[in-house]
């Protein structure tokens, strides 16, 4: 594929142009998010007999469902990852249900490769993706959900949606998480999220603070250091992996996320139990002094990071290294994480005491209609494959009830 071109948009990724004066347009389930999760159950849904809103003859199918996705084109979240990561840096990419991910040039940006990927899927199991639209609530109504959703380009075109089932893909991207510190209103430099880091070369103007114990923290990180010095920080020591990813490690790191949320728990993220992979480029990145890590400064200054009495002790624990006590810096790279994208829920009351969502696999136990797909467990691209099988396996059990 000419990396020089976005993506072909597939004739079924139209934004829906249905009006409804009369009510909502009536539908068995709604799907919220095309990335991998919503794709994934989109398949399912149709493996099960269930029609796309679009396909000839869904208005008289028995069974009908809608994906709805706010980005302009297919993708998910990895239409907009940073050029520089290519396919033989990203981790995680795993293959949809039913097509495989034929293997493309290593050296091709994910941004390009991973949403091709995606339309080519849209395009053969024929999902009608509407797009760009925007979810912006979910409310019950007479126990059906009603989905109140509007074109991203004219939030005016709103479209009702009365469904028996939700599956809720909306994924993390666009809830960039930004952490309080002390002083940090006061920095004259730039401060940007890793949510909207392009190029190396945009920071090449000065020193770098990364913050954050990720694995974006560690790719950008090392992408940095080639224009320029940084300094990473991290609030625990970096937990890096010198042993093979089994299943079995897998296994027990979503088990540890599952029971976070089976407790109505905030999720962890997965990276942040299985720990950092020791890869060839990080084992460098190591040896050279880049990717070591400083504990959190105490504050933000205006021209940097200052490390203050209350700061942790670096030799306190095995993984961080000491430093000057101030160190003056062009730019704050925050690579904190994102948080689930889940607002537009907020009217169903769904959250726990805990921060959290009471979740039985991706069932929501406070209301079993409603599947949360790429959150928690299945947050990881081939936990979220199964999720999408998972979610419309419980929605068929909850209607034979």
């Amino acid at each position: 594929m000419d990396q020089s071109q976005s993506p072909p948009a597939t004739r079924r990724s139209r934004r829906a142009r249905t009006s409804t004066p009369a009510g909502p347009v009536e539908v068995t389930v709604v799907v919220i998010g095309a990335g991998q999760a919503g794709l994934s159950a989109a398949y399912h849904l149709r493996k099960n007999g269930l029609v796309a809103v679009g396909e000839p003859g869904w208005t008289t199918a028995d069974g009908t469902f809608v994906v709805l996705d706010d980005a302009p084109q297919a993708g998910g979240a990895w239409q907009h990852r940073w050029p520089g990561l290519t396919m033989a840096d990203a981790h995680g990419i795993h293959d949809l249900p039913g097509m495989p991910l034929v293997a493309p040039d290593p050296a091709e940006p994910a941004a390009f490769a991973v949403p091709y990927y995606f339309a080519q899927y849209e395009e053969a199991f024929d999902l009608h993706v509407q797009r760009p639209v925007r979810v912006s609530q979910v409310s019950d109504l007479e126990g059906s959900l009603l989905v109140r959703s509007h074109s991203v380009a004219s939030p005016s075109e709103v479209v009702e949606w009365r469904a028996r089932g939700l599956i809720n893909a909306s994924g993390t991207w666009n809830k960039p998480f930004w952490p309080a510190y002390p002083g940090r209103s006061s920095f004259t430099g730039r401060q940007l999220h890793g949510h909207d880091f392009q190029l190396p070369e945009d920071l090449a103007d000065g020193h770098v603070v990364v913050v954050g114990g990720g694995t974006s923290a560690v790719q950008l990180t090392l992408a940095i250091s080639r224009v320029t010095t940084t300094t990473w920080v991290t609030r625990r020591p970096p937990a890096w992996r010198d042993v093979e990813f089994t299943p079995e490690l897998g296994r027990e790191a979503v088990a540890q996320v599952d029971a976070r949320t089976r407790a109505g728990l905030p999720p962890s993220s997965i990276v942040s139990v299985t720990g950092l992979p020791l890869t060839p480029q990080n084992r460098l990145g190591i040896t050279a002094g880049v990717l070591v890590a400083r504990p959190m400064f105490s504050r933000i200054t205006a021209t940097g990071v200052e490390w203050g009495p209350d700061a942790v002790d670096p030799s306190s624990e095995p993984g961080w290294v000491d430093g000057p006590s101030s160190v003056e810096a062009r730019t704050l790279l925050w690579c904190t994480g994102f948080r689930a994208s889940l607002d537009h829920l907020a009217p169903l009351r769904l959250r726990a005491p805990g921060g959290g969502i009471v979740m039985d696999g991706t069932q929501v136990v406070a209301d079993p209609r409603i599947q949360l797909v790429g959150y928690g467990p299945s947050a990881s691209t081939v936990g979220a494959n199964r999720a999408g099988r998972e979610a419309v396996h419980n929605l068929r059990t909850v209607w034979s009830r």
